[in-house]
């Protein structure tokens, strides 16, 4: 693609083609069968002092877009010795994985037909009240250039289905769901026995789960709550355009600091296949493996061009952008706690009070945290005891992050099927997490 840029300023142009299935059910009444299909770009114009920005869904009006974002900013000649200019892509290169396997080459009767095949699982479950199955699936190819010279295409895709549901009998209730999601739609099998087994476990947790006493516990947390942890706890603190200007967060945030016990290594990287896959960042940079705690010590942070310009380090890939509609920001790919040499069994053996959280309905976090179980279990004597109804667990990062005293060998990657990360608006991203099962000292729990 040609385009004529101006000179002494830089300017960049992102182009997604994009594809995505939205279908849903509840009670066997279909609400929404949707498909959806457009191309469009975001511009963007920057000439040292300020940012300028268009989109359009008219890939012909590029050039005007261009041309009437450089009649607002000032030429800079000195523009190409500012650090951040160093920053921007120059890449070429094409990546594309889905060629052949693409979402939109499914007909959408045979989506539909899955869920169809999901009703029998919960319409007749005398303790189930309300449930709901969504399909989900988007595929995008995007195009990027740049006055630096840089030309990219690359695509990511994603599908998956949700079993979501609420239970009751009399007054107790509980609410969880089953998410499934993989690359491809014909990837969409081989969860039956999952998902038997989630609805048995959840009929038991509501008819015999009792309030939890509050206080402070050990808490051992499932692959699924490890992800989330790590995710919304400790990963938005690592994206450092919030340090930009605050020198308090830097001062907390120093390179080198020791936060956690040697075993414990947390990793950010779009190359991991699934949900946050993304081989090039919306500013045109490649996905790099981070990691932000490497045997205890914090080494590493989540940048886009400008905060790595601030803060002197290097591009990490992690610029994104929900859709052509936004300016892409610091944003997490797949955040992951890596294996440790332990197991489940041993992690529970070596909790004499604790909480076995299992499920989760969300997760908040910043320097301080708060997870909600949907199924939660007593650790007691090494030995897991009742099944627990929990509001909250919370904590502060730093001193969560330093009571993890116990990692599992059974790392499990999880996706959000039915959500995302929903940072500055831009929601739902699709992301990648997980984790093994992990032990966290001191954590309190209501």
């Amino acid at each position: 693609m040609q385009y004529v840029f101006p000179d002494g300023m830089y300017v960049d142009v992102r182009i997604e083609h994009s594809y995505s299935t939205k279908i849903l059910y509840t009670l066997k009444t279909l609400d929404e069968c949707k498909e959806r299909q457009y191309s469009a770009a975001f511009i963007r114009l920057f000439d040292g002092k300020r940012w300028y920005y268009a989109s359009t869904s008219d890939l012909d009006a590029i050039q005007s877009e261009i041309d009437a974002l450089a009649k607002l900013a000032d030429k800079n000649d000195e523009l190409t010795e500012m650090e951040i200019y160093a920053k921007f892509s120059s890449l070429k290169g094409k990546k594309l994985v889905f060629t052949g396997r693409e979402a939109s080459s499914v007909p959408l009767q045979d989506k539909t037909g899955l869920l169809l095949s999901l009703m029998p699982f919960v319409e007749h479950n005398e303790y189930i009240k309300l449930w709901r199955l969504t399909y989900l699936d988007e595929y995008k190819v995007k195009e990027f250039y740049n006055s630096k010279g840089a030309e990219l295409t690359w695509d990511f895709q994603r599908s998956g289905f949700s079993v979501g549901f609420r239970m009751a009998d009399g007054e107790q209730q509980m609410q969880d769901s089953f998410q499934f999601g993989r690359e491809c739609f014909d990837e969409l099998k081989g969860f039956e026995n999952d998902l038997n087994e989630l609805l048995k476990e959840s009929e038991t947790y509501l008819l015999e789960s009792e309030a939890v006493e509050p206080g402070t516990y050990a808490v051992v947390t499932s692959p699924e709550v490890t992800g989330v942890f790590v995710h919304e706890c400790f990963g938005h603190k690592s994206e450092s355009d919030s340090m930009i200007g605050d020198e308090a967060t830097k001062k907390e945030w120093v390179l080198g600091k020791k936060v956690g016990p040697e075993n414990l290594t947390i990793i950010e990287t779009g190359l991991e296949k699934g949900s946050g896959y993304v081989p090039y960042d919306d500013e045109g940079n490649e996905a790099t493996k981070t990691y932000l705690i490497k045997n205890g010590i914090l080494t590493g942070r989540l940048h886009n061009a400008a905060s790595a310009a601030d803060l002197g380090e290097g591009v990490t890939g992690n610029a994104r952008a929900m859709s052509f509609e936004y300016e892409p920001i610091v944003r997490m790919t797949t955040t992951y706690i890596e294996n440790g040499s332990e197991t489940l069994d041993e992690l529970i053996k070596g909790t004499e009070k604790g909480i076995y959280a299992k499920g989760i309905v969300h997760g908040t976090g910043m320097s301080t945290f708060t997870i909600a179980p949907s199924r939660a279990y007593y650790i007691k004597d090494g030995k897991l005891g009742k099944p627990v109804r929990i509001s909250v667990i919370s904590g502060n990062v730093f001193e969560a992050l330093g009571n993890v005293d116990a990692i599992a060998d059974d790392l499990d990657m999880k996706p959000f099927v039915t959500g995302g990360c929903g940072k500055m608006g831009q929601w739902p991203l699709a992301v990648g997490f997980g984790g093994p099962h992990i032990r966290i000292q001191n954590m309190q729990v209501q």
